[in-house]
């Protein structure tokens, strides 16, 4: 018998935080936070999510900031 398991990433989330301010180059509303699980799957169907990746991008000069380099300004206004 064949099983067919792995993990697959599932659907983007993303939230714009328009009245942060990016801590590197200091523009206000140019933060954008992307959610996305990953599955682990059985036959292509999604049994239970791994882990949820989490990062912030700015669209200005394009640093990635992840879940652990949040700032609390971030994390507030992801809370609200």
């Amino acid at each position: 018998m064949i099983l067919f398991f792995g993990t697959r990433p599932g659907k983007k989330e993303t939230k714009a935080l328009p009245n942060v301010t990016c801590p590197y180059c200091h523009q206000t509303g140019a933060l954008t936070v992307v959610a996305q699980p990953n599955y682990a799957h059985l036959f292509w169907i999604p049994l239970f999510t791994i882990n949820n990746v989490r990062y912030a991008e700015c669209s200005h000069c394009k640093k990635v900031y992840y879940k652990e380099e949040f700032t609390p300004e971030m994390e507030r206004a992801l809370s609200s």
